[in-house]
């Protein structure tokens, strides 16, 4: 049940990737380890221990004992919303053996957004953290699906308490014998376009992102140390701190509070990862932050970058701060992970490099018609990592699978050298004059500005209800957002793009509506500027 991997050049073609029909992913990430002798070697350590992979080992089949002597069994659905912690891994790899589908969920949503989901899911289960209960108690009565509430921390709040459940499990599980095919686990999109949706993924897609991405692009090691700052449930997170290092013998480093410029520092400091993953607005907090380390206070050796495209002004500033580059790309939910990315030692600022080996990536213009070289259109990919569909969701799962191919809902363009540039969310694009504008120029333009901090702009009709760009920019600590500095920034815009790009309103915001994976939600923006 584990895939094997046959070694090719990478750099030329991806490498030819053997998954059994009968395939268990969490066998597979659990068993190649232990094959490997890696079982003493510290697999996770979180904000309470350090965890070996033969610990791990014993936990994923011991939660797999907890769930399957409640009662679930195959296919059924889980719940999961948890803090990054050694359990997280553990309770969602001992679901898969299992063959029980776990839906890790948003740790930073509200009790409405939890009901809708548990309901959407009909999980029979939810494995909750002890901090997460209060968004959960109120709604628990309006889920008629759920049989079984497990809370994980000290207090179960009167209900099953996980460490109890897993501390009274057999240590050993065998394997549920699914196929490749079958359900493996949910993630729900971030909402950064309105309602989150049930992505569904199969048992073989998470070794297909470490094995075309992880490896022959980052070059992750077995020697690495990683930290993602980006959480499990996030897809991104999911690869980083999950799926990439168990697929490689690599040690992850887990965080259970949110990523701020502080937190992170104090992982990237106290634990020296060579690895770090990080998301653009960290990005440029981290290096808008008064106590910023010096280059000989980390250990990074690469850094990478998804969820939004990197700023090429932040790029740069991080390599010459630290030494170090960042492997800016793109990837989503229905893809897993990144598809689109720069290589080390070709990175180009400012794009997202190219396809990942084993992705196939096409733009198509308003016509339909493969867009030609420097020419903006919608950017569609094919791929092995690609989820089934979205649950419950037809109309969407159409619109958006298209046979082989997947539609990104991204806007790029394809110069002569064979790099992506990000245009901004298809439906995000602007059109100013009959011609398009992408929204992220704007942004990258403003953010090279030394007063300026993160910036979203969209578009507004003026007057005569023709649509033209207007900035919602957070300034930098004590710097205030006066009229002057609006003009400031216009003018700032207008000097580095075409004029009419430049934004024709500025309002200065306390922050910007972002999802917990740090995506802005333009879509809030445009409903503020609608309401006014």
């Amino acid at each position: 049940m584990t895939a094997a991997l046959s070694r090719a050049d990478h750099a030329v073609s991806p490498p030819a990737i053997e998954i059994p029909r009968c395939y268990n992913a969490a066998h597979d990430l659990i068993e190649r380890n232990l094959a490997a002798g890696r079982g003493a070697k510290v697999a996770y350590i979180d904000d309470a221990g350090r965890y070996t992979f033969a610990d791990l080992a014993e936990r994923v089949n011991r939660a797999a004992n907890a769930l399957t002597a409640l009662g679930l069994g195959l296919e059924d659905r889980v719940l999961l919303c948890h803090l990054d912690a050694i359990d997280w891994p553990a309770t969602f790899l001992g679901a898969i053996k299992a063959g029980i589908v776990p839906v890790a969920v948003n740790t930073l949503l509200t009790a409405a957004d939890y009901e809708f989901m548990l309901n959407d899911s009909r999980a029979k289960a939810l494995v909750v953290s002890e901090a997460l209960w209060p968004q959960f108690a109120p709604i628990l009565e309006r889920c008629p699906h759920l049989r079984h509430v497990i809370v994980s921390g000290a207090n179960a709040q009167g209900r099953l308490r996980l460490q109890d459940l897993v501390a009274r499990a057999g240590r050993s599980y065998t394997a549920a014998a699914t196929s490749c095919d079958d359900p493996c686990f949910w993630l729900y999109s971030s909402g950064s376009t309105g309602t989150p949706k049930g992505t569904v993924h199969v048992h073989s897609s998470m070794i297909y992102t470490a094995e075309l991405y992880a490896r022959p692009v980052l070059g992750l090691r077995a020697d690495d140390l990683v930290f993602s700052a980006a959480k499990l449930f996030f897809a991104y997170g999911l690869g980083n701190a999950l799926s990439f290092p168990l697929a490689v013998g690599a040690t992850t480093v887990l965080m259970a509070e949110r990523p701020t410029p502080a937190s992170v520092f104090a992982r990237l400091k106290r634990e020296r990862p060579t690895v770090f993953y990080g998301v653009p607005t960290l990005y440029g907090a981290l290096l808008a932050a008064p106590d910023l380390p010096q280059r000989g206070d980390l250990a990074l050796r690469v850094c990478t970058s998804a969820g939004e495209a990197l700023p090429a002004d932040i790029g740069r500033r991080w390599t010459e701060r630290f030494g170090v580059e960042i492997l800016d790309g793109i990837g989503s939910t229905e893809m897993l992970h990144i598809f689109l990315s720069n290589r080390p030692g070709e990175v180009r600022y400012g794009t997202s490099g190219k396809a990942v080996p084993g992705y196939r990536l096409r733009i198509v213009n308003e016509a339909g018609a493969e867009a030609g070289v420097d020419e903006i259109g919608d950017l569609l990919v094919s791929g092995p990592s690609a989820a089934t569909g979205y649950w419950n969701n037809r109309e969407r799962s159409r619109a958006t699978f298209l046979g082989e191919w997947t539609r990104t809902g991204d806007k790029y363009v394809l110069d002569r050298d064979g790099y992506y540039t990000y245009g901004g969310r298809s439906d995000d694009m602007l059109k100013v004059g009959g011609i398009y504008v992408s929204p992220f120029e704007v942004e990258a333009a403003l953010l090279t500005h030394p007063e300026v901090l993160e910036v979203a702009v969209i578009g507004v009709p003026d007057e005569q209800q023709l649509i033209k760009p207007k900035a919602y920019v957070v300034t930098k600590q004590g710097v205030a957002g006066t009229s002057a500095l609006g003009e400031a920034l216009k003018l700032h815009v207008k000097e580095r793009l075409a004029p009419y790009k430049y934004p024709r309103w500025v309002e200065f915001v306390p922050e910007l509506p972002k999802t917990a994976t740090g995506k802005i939600q333009r879509f809030k923006l445009r409903a503020l500027a609608g309401s006014r």
